[in-house]
């Protein structure tokens, strides 16, 4: 019953977008600005979404939003062999981290689904009759065998293996023949020897005779599912894509599509090829980086935000500095334009610098949730929640981001920021005690000396500190050294003043006289 309903459905659909525009250049791109703009990210559920899937998906997003037109998600699985079962799932959630809702697709609906392209087989074997009846494409019967020969003897003359079209030429009755027989076939495509050029949106125009290099294409494989290059054409139609925005790996794939657009005789989307993504050292990136992961950035405790403005880095398209943009000021600056037609390296300074730059945006924005981020970061232990309040989680904030010590939340449970949360242990006092025979006496005098400091910030406790020094007859960087011990255990770190004063007053008094009960208790 669900599968005579979707016949029903894509019947309809045929009917809907079967009419020919007459005096229309089936090869034109005629939509433009003022259209109904609809694009679509289609990818593979084949693995984790990755930087180059996010900055497909971010520039359909952006170009949409910017024009109030539709941004559709759909998911192209005819090839059944590389699906991995949670892709889709966890692809949906990773969009949706990164604040890509699509507006059509899988879990949202829409009037031109489904969305899933092994859902839509039927309207594809509707679609490969119209192209054989035509004359546009046809049967191959020619065995992997025969096909493997071919390829071994092109590599022997040191060719580029393509199809020999040999199964174009048949005749009609033979054909009869063979399909009569069950014979296994594919379904080709007849590639034109001088395919007209196109006008790409980043690149300009480009002409590329597909022709020259290769044979005709599978369209249509042994086991019934469309390749990727006719359900990608036949679904933009259907679906009334109007512009098709993708990465620079498909420009070449971009000439059959067109010709597969003139043998419908429909018109084309306007196509837009996103530049291709290198890392810093200018190597090629690739899906088995596991650092390129979105869930990779989303666990070590980056933004959504941030790994977008990151993510706009590697393909230009606006006229100012994105690091602290919201997405919907990304899509208020963004303009197709200025999105760069060269290759793009990878930053990993910028996503640092983005990071912090929306950390700070949510201290003023939403400064409670940031608060509640942070303290979930250390779970439930009883001995740290006397100091979680959050006026000091909010002091450590302010001085952690102000003063760069810090790009994302997760930095400050690194061991060189214990400090802030836990007290130096016994052994570490211990040690002390041999190299200052009176810092009992020293500390007592120090914490009378901070009790009368009604400015509790570096640059008043700075010269108090200095002057304890030389009062207590040490040089200032000895005394200093002593003191990061005394608060801390770190022999390195921050300046003694700043520290107490992201730690406050009460947590630096309470941790000197802890130091001194270690000290008297033996």
């Amino acid at each position: 019953m669900a599968a005579s309903m979707r016949k029903i459905c894509f019947r309809r659909l045929l009917r809907r977008f079967s009419t020919k525009r007459k005096g229309v250049n089936c090869l034109s791109t005629s939509q433009d600005a003022s259209s109904n703009v609809r694009v679509r990210f289609a990818p593979s559920p084949t693995g984790y979404l990755h930087l180059g899937g996010l900055r497909t998906a971010l520039y359909n997003f952006l170009f949409a939003k910017s024009r109030e037109g539709t941004f559709v998600l759909r998911i192209e699985d005819t090839d059944q062999s590389r699906l991995i079962p949670d892709a889709l799932d966890k692809l949906e959630k990773m969009l949706e981290w990164s604040g890509l809702v699509p507006d059509e697709g899988p879990s949202h609906g829409g009037k031109y689904g489904p969305y899933i392209q092994s859902l839509r087989i039927d309207l594809y074997q509707e679609s490969i009759k119209q192209l054989l009846q035509n004359g546009t494409a046809y049967h191959c019967f020619c065995t992997p065998k025969r096909l493997d020969l071919l390829r071994r003897d092109s590599v022997r003359r040191g060719e580029t293996p393509r199809y020999d079209n040999r199964c174009r030429h048949l005749e009609p009755g033979v054909i009869k023949e063979k399909l009569d027989a069950k014979t296994p076939y594919v379904v080709r495509l007849k590639l034109e020897p001088t395919p007209d050029p196109w006008d790409d949106m980043i690149k300009g125009p480009i002409a590329h005779n597909v022709a020259e290099i290769e044979g005709d294409p599978v369209i249509l494989k042994s086991d019934g599912f469309p390749t990727y290059h006719f359900a990608n054409v036949v679904d933009d139609h259907y679906m009334g894509i109007s512009h098709v925005l993708r990465g620079d790996e498909w420009i070449h794939s971009t000439p059959k599509h067109l010709l597969l657009y003139k043998a419908f005789g429909w018109s084309a989307p306007r196509f837009a090829h996103l530049p291709l993504i290198v890392n810093q050292d200018g190597t090629k990136l690739s899906k088995r980086q596991g650092d390129i992961h979105i869930e990779h950035f989303r666990d070590q405790g980056y933004l959504p935000e941030a790994v977008v403005s990151y993510v706009t880095t590697i393909g230009g398209g606006f006229k100012c500095n994105t690091a602290s943009l919201t997405l919907d000021q990304l899509v208020q600056h963004f303009d197709i334009e200025r999105v760069k037609s060269y290759h793009s390296r990878l930053d990993p300074l910028f996503l640092e610098e983005a990071n912090r730059a929306h950390l700070m945006r949510l201290m003023k924005t939403r400064h409670a949730e940031l608060v509640a981020s942070l303290r979930s970061l250390f779970g439930s232990a009883d001995q740290q929640q006397e100091i979680l309040t959050d006026k000091y989680l909010s002091r450590v904030l302010h001085w952690s981001l102000t003063e760069d010590r810090i790009s994302k939340l997760t930095d400050l449970v690194q061991p060189k920021f214990a400090f802030l949360w836990e007290t130096p242990q016994r052994d570490q006092i211990q040690m002390l005690r041999s190299t200052h025979t009176s810092l009992t006496e020293l500390l007592t005098d120090c914490t009378k000396k901070l009790q009368n400091v009604g400015d509790f910030e570096k640059d008043g406790l700075a010269p108090v500190l200095r002057e304890h020094a030389k009062a207590s007859g040490l040089k200032t960087s000895v005394y200093m050294h002593l003191m990061r011990e005394v608060l801390s255990g770190l022999k390195e770190g921050p300046p003694v003043a700043e520290m107490m004063s992201v730690m406050g007053k009460d947590n630096t008094l309470r941790r000197i006289h802890h130091t001194i009960h270690l000290l008297q208790s033996r």
